[in-house]
């Protein structure tokens, strides 16, 4: 794509302090393109036709391109994206657009199909661990220009020359500055910056360059003996965990919890509910997705799974946080631990989509309502008969027509409609059996 010399429009899709802005300067610099940068947070519709006709008239004199970086894109309205719509589409700009959001939620897919998405990822610990190197090769670099500049000042102000005690301590202290930088130990001459507040700065900052520096200013503009406990214990307090109770990590998290317990692997949920909790998310939120699970997942397998998910959700209603912690983590392990069955669930979806065929589908005449002599006589409930009446089954006609026969709910033990896969279940067997055979083999081919 750089070889061309052809970007298009980008959307970089990544999480805070990744680099999509720096990536955007990068691109313009190897594009030679005039660069404008815009914030979807502070800007608007007139801001960015500005812009446009800015790039469109630089185009037309100089032939240089314009790239319009516009953070946060995903702020703007469907309208206010509409507008960038035919200033792309004629090649008179290059957007690049960056957002932390899910471009298919948060943008329209009139401007999706205009351009190419690049998903970055979470920077890593050895990320993290080199930006922080390299911030602080520049301080020390900076700094003896700096230090020299003050004494030029100060010896002017008062109009002497520096003594042959000032030379020699500036000297040393130049040298102190330029000492080069010792993997094994702190960076002189901030001596405060040890191994473990380092290591403390890439484990706080969560793949966030922008947060690593902001801690790593606080690290060197702290006295150089200051006492290492109460620095990391500093650098803790002035981290606040991200969370968005309406982002994706908020669906991310609470899907990671749901599949858990249907996968029956409790140590995972019990995992995603803690990950949940820890960070703010409303107790209630999860213990309604807990009642659904109870239905949807355990079902019929387990008559005692529906209650108790709904007494959790009454604990958390009552209780509050942080004690229905300990109700949700409750029911978060029965429901990994209980048997599973999706028999109504998947009978309700059969059911649905039958219903919407024809919703004026007439109710059969002998399970009609019959309420007045009226509607008796018109036949409602005529040959209907009555269940518990008899010593022994009878036979009713409960669909309509065109469905009777029908089996939206299957019988139990019903494997007609699940799939057998050999290399997952050899998977399975060889990741979480301990490499033996599962018990169910037999049977289960003997059924399929």
């Amino acid at each position: 794509m750089l070889d061309s010399g052809i970007i298009g429009s980008l959307i970089l899709w990544g999480p805070p302090g990744c680099g999509k802005t720096t990536l955007a300067r990068l691109l313009a610099r190897h594009m030679d393109c005039n660069f404008r940068e815009l914030s979807a947070t502070s800007s608007g519709a007139n801001d960015v036709r500005a812009v446009f006709e800015e790039a469109k008239a630089t185009l037309s004199l100089t032939r240089r391109k314009t790239i319009l970086f516009l953070d946060e894109v995903h702020r703007f309205s469907k309208t206010q994206q509409d507008v960038l719509l035919p200033f792309i589409e004629q090649g008179q700009i290059q957007m690049i657009g960056a957002t932390t959001e899910n471009p298919s939620f948060r943008l329209t897919g009139a401007l999706l199909s205009r351009c190419r998405v690049l998903v970055l990822e979470r920077l890593t610990d050895d990320d993290i661990r080199g930006i922080i190197t390299r911030a602080v090769e520049r301080v020390l670099a900076s700094a003896p220009h700096e230090q020299a500049e003050c004494e030029r000042v100060a010896s002017q102000l008062v109009d002497t020359e520096p003594t042959t005690s000032q030379n020699s301590l500036s000297r040393s202290q130049s040298q102190s500055l330029q000492a080069p930088i010792n993997s094994d130990g702190p960076f002189l001459p901030y001596a405060q910056l040890t191994d473990r507040v380092i290591s403390c700065i890439v484990s706080l900052s969560m793949g966030d360059a922008r947060t690593a520096l902001s801690l790593l200013e606080l690290v060197l503009a702290s006295k150089p003996d200051r006492d290492e406990h109460t620095l990391l214990v500093s650098l803790r307090q002035s981290v606040s965990t991200s969370y968005d109770r309406v982002g994706e990590s908020h669906y991310d998290m609470i899907s990671a919890l749901h599949k858990s317990i249907r996968g029956s692997y409790g140590s995972a949920a019990i995992y995603w509910l803690a990950r949940m909790l820890t960070v703010g998310e409303d107790p209630l939120y999860i213990a309604r997705r807990l009642v659904v699970c109870a239905s949807e997942d355990i079902g019929l397998a387990d008559a005692h799974a529906l209650p108790l998910a709904m007494a959790a959700l009454q604990a958390c209603q009552v209780i509050g946080m942080p004690e229905c912690r300990i109700n949700l983590a409750h029911c978060v392990c029965y429901l990994s631990e209980a048997p599973k069955c999706t028999r109504a669930y998947e009978a309700y979806n059969r059911a649905e989509v039958a219903a919407k065929l024809d919703p004026k589908m007439a109710v059969p005449m002998a399970v009609r309502n019959a309420p007045t002599a009226l509607m008796k006589e018109l036949g409602y409930a005529e040959g209907y008969n009555y269940n518990p009446s008899f010593r022994h089954p009878v036979y009713n006609d409960y669909l309509p027509i065109k469905f009777r026969g029908e089996k939206f709910l299957k019988e139990v033990g019903d494997l007609s409609d699940k799939k057998w896969d050999e290399q997952e279940l050899l998977r399975w067997e060889q990741k979480e059996n301990g490499g033996q055979l599962w018990e169910g083999r037999l049977s289960a081919q003997h059924c399929c």
